[in-house]
């Protein structure tokens, strides 16, 4: 599918033979390591309590998230500084952080013989059990916790064990999603994606991994509705709703929203999962972890981290692909046809392998907007955490804290940092990945039970390139901002010649 948006396009894609690749490494890269000079790590937390109301009040509403952090590194000359962090007062107990935003000081936060995870997934507060079932989920909890290993090789089961519905299921739950949208375009002119995506993304995780599609349960077509509706009751406090500032400071911005608002909802989500992972319960078993809590953990495992992530990355994805112009759709649908072709007209696992441009495109899609945007460690010990420019000691018990979209476009490690370059992962530029850390990890690196890297990493980039192979016919789009990730919405459609 070619997409085309009406909004004004980015650089169109360069090939290997344009006079500056963008895909290689800043000149920067290739200066001499010299050691670093050891500061004094700049910024200040402010009066107690008045400080981090006053950080808050910038980070959602004077300033907004971006200039949030590209304002302090201007002032403090520094991609490494103190700050508070949302919450604050009242839900968060110590909002201090050492803000880590360059891609060579970040990387700390995935080194857990250095920082520690427990609890750190929401960032300098965490939400109550009561929304997880009474259980501190696999999200939550250090490597070094027990229950750490036991969960996520369950998760690895998880997918593992239904791997070769992913493809086929994917097809169909995005074959009904474009129909639909091709109807709605015909009876009023336009569609939303987002929408369309959610309920699209949650049928396939459905069928996919517990063999039933959610709408023919009691969960109807209301189940990414309710996802929602949980999942705001997590992040409410270090989101903003764009409701009247006064309105969200003085409830939950500084009060927890009640579980209980939410329970019901909540345990339709698990009957639904619990009626259709026996085989999962068994594995479970032989891990020595209870029903009840496996459960739990499936239900943020499909519902927070995988319908979460591909909430937000899909339609950023089809947002990127449609500004970037004509020519990367014209060689994206070429290599796809011709991959697909020479693997006898199937969509096959060697067959995605056969699409570099394809799957640079995801990666820089992945780079650009990582669903997940913060990223949290508390120091084990005494550190000495290096910046591309300075040293700097942080002392054992310091909250670290790392903005990834800003890490991610570090302008001494990629040409052309804040545009979308389809190609920049392409040959050489494979070499760059290892910069990509969307995972809470090195792209370049695969999860284990050792370490916090998303158990799902190599799940998500395939059900992304899916997304991509499944966009065979040319929609022309409209973005505006959303909650979470963009509204995008779809003006046209024009099938495209095979």
């Amino acid at each position: 599918m070619h997409i085309h948006s009406s909004s004004s396009p980015s650089n169109p894609p360069k090939t290997k033979s344009s006079p500056k690749n963008p895909s290689r490494i800043s000149s920067s890269k290739m200066a001499k390591n010299v050691e670093p000079p050891i500061k004094e790590i700049p910024g200040d937390y402010g009066v107690p309590f008045f400080g981090a109301i006053r950080d808050r009040q910038d980070f959602f509403y004077n300033q907004g998230r971006e200039q949030f952090f590209k304002s302090r590194v201007k002032k403090y000359g520094s991609t490494v500084f103190r700050v508070n962090m949302p919450p604050g007062p009242f839900i968060s107990s110590d909002p201090r952080v050492v803000t880590l935003l360059d891609a060579k000081s970040f990387p700390t936060l995935f080194d857990v013989s250095k920082v520690e995870k427990k609890d750190l997934f929401t960032g300098t507060y965490m939400p109550s059990v009561s929304l997880t079932g009474g259980y501190r989920i696999l999200s939550y909890l250090d490597p070094s916790e027990p229950n750490h290993e036991k969960l996520k090789q369950l998760l690895f089961h998880l997918q593992t064990s239904r791997r070769d519905r992913v493809i086929p299921e994917f097809s169909a739950s995005y074959s009904e999603m474009f129909d639909a949208l091709e109807s709605e375009l015909a009876t009023k002119g336009k569609a939303l994606l987002n929408d369309a995506n959610d309920l699209a993304a949650f049928n396939f995780l459905g069928r996919a991994w517990f063999g039933t599609n959610p709408t023919q349960t009691e969960l109807g077509q209301n189940g990414p509705k309710i996802i929602g509706k949980w999942i705001l009751f997590q992040l409410a406090p270090i989101t903003t709703l764009g409701l009247p500032k006064f309105i969200e400071e003085l409830t939950f911005h500084s009060f927890r929203l009640p579980p209980f608002l939410v329970k019901r909802d909540y345990q339709k989500l698990y009957n639904f999962l619990y009626q259709n992972s026996a085989d999962l319960f068994n594995k479970a078993a032989e891990l020595g972890i209870s029903k009840e809590e496996a459960c739990h953990n499936l239900v943020f495992a499909t519902c927070f981290n995988s319908f979460g992530g591909m909430k937000v990355l899909f339609p950023n994805v089809v947002k990127q692909i449609g500004q970037a112009g004509v020519k990367l759709h014209q060689l994206l649908a070429e290599e796809i046809r011709s991959a697909v072709r020479s693997s006898d007209g199937k969509i096959t696992m060697g067959a995605l392998e056969q699409m570099p441009l394809m799957k640079s495109t995801v990666y820089e899609a992945l780079r650009l907007e990582p669903p997940v945007p913060f990223q949290y460690g508390r120091a084990k010990m005494d550190l000495v955490i290096e910046s591309h420019d300075a040293a700097f000691k942080v002392k054992k018990g310091e909250m670290l804290f790392g903005y990834q979209p800003f890490v991610t476009r570090d302008p001494k490690i990629f040409d052309q940092a804040d545009a979308f370059v389809p190609d920049r992962f392409v040959g050489e530029g494979e070499k760059l990945l290892k910069y990509v850390f969307w995972s809470n990890g090195p792209e370049t690196e695969t999860p284990t039970v050792k370490n916090k890297q998303c158990a799902g990493k190599d799940f998500v980039v395939l059900v992304a390139r899916l997304l991509v192979v499944e966009l065979y016919d040319t929609f022309q789009v409209e973005v505006a901002p959303f909650l979470l990730g963009e509204n995008i919405t779809i003006i046209s459609v024009k099938r495209a010649a095979d």
